[in-house]
């Protein structure tokens, strides 16, 4: 047994009420113990049923994972804006690109996130995140942190460039793009929030992968891990491209095996929550 302070790991599941069949995948992971926080999705539409299956659960901490990418959006003011794309969010590269020529404003996003925000206070929240890490971006990081201290919220995922295994022409583009932003916002961090891993293989985790990135973790530090658990379900999932960026049940159960256990246990990792 090794003397070294434990590496303190949050398995952190983003996109809970993506989809029912993703949720419950999350779920089957609270209740074996293989993850211990989850982001909301909160603007979807099946969103109040699925916090009904949180509600029990003690267990596992809970966040707002802030979307400004995909569905519709909770405030009439941001629907009125996005009516050339039929009144929904159209994803990350035109979104930015409203916002860059101003004609989203930031105090319309600070409405519809804190629409967001209320829509889930009926479970304790624990910490921001966003879809596609759109809060780094550093007009809106200012935003997200101002909402989290107006709702208490103590902590805020700080988007930093894994440089680990980052083979392709995307995952470079995006690195840089990452440093620039964590430089921009970085004089805005809370203190005690952790070291977000896991970005290289976003939605595809795998075992090789955590045992090199494992790895490079320092002992006595905390870090969370983001991943995509879930059930596949062909009925609700019927949009193919998504399966291009996302293994739920391969990753569902990466996370509940023997394996894993194992490679914590090599590298002195404890799971655990946010202090």
């Amino acid at each position: 047994m090794s003397n070294k302070q434990p590496i303190k790991l949050i398995i952190n599941a983003d996109d809970y009420a993506y989809f029912p069949c993703t949720s419950r995948g999350i779920l089957e992971a609270i209740q074996t113990g293989s993850i211990t926080a989850t982001g909301i999705l909160a603007n979807l539409t099946e969103l109040d049923r699925q916090l009904e299956w949180l509600k029990p659960l003690k267990n596992v901490d809970l966040g707002v994972h802030l979307n400004l990418t995909m569905g519709h959006p909770l405030t009439k003011v941001m629907e009125s804006k996005l009516v050339k794309y039929g009144g929904q969010f159209p994803g990350l590269y035109p979104m930015v690109g409203l916002l860059v020529r101003g004609l989203i404003s930031a105090d319309d996003i600070y409405k519809e996130w804190q629409a967001q925000i209320e829509r889930c206070q009926v479970v304790d929240l624990k910490f921001l995140n966003s879809h596609e890490h759109i809060h780094m971006l550093p007009p809106l990081f200012p935003i997200v942190m101002k909402l989290a201290d107006e709702f208490k919220i103590a902590h805020v995922r700080q988007t930093q460039p894994e440089w680990l295994v980052s083979t392709s022409v995307n995952a470079l583009i995006r690195n840089v793009l990452l440093q620039a932003v964590h430089v921009i916002n970085k004089s805005r961090y809370k203190s005690n929030t952790p070291r977000l891993i896991g970005l290289n293989s976003s939605g595809k985790l795998t075992i090789n992968y955590l045992e090199k990135l494992f790895a490079t973790l320092v002992s006595g530090h905390t870090y969370e891990l983001m991943c995509h658990p879930g059930l596949f379900d062909a009925d609700e999932i019927k949009n193919s491209r998504l399966l291009d960026y996302h293994q739920w049940e391969s990753e569902l159960n990466l996370l509940k095996s023997n394996e894993i256990q194992a490679l914590y246990q090599r590298n002195n990792i404890q799971l655990c929550r946010y202090a």
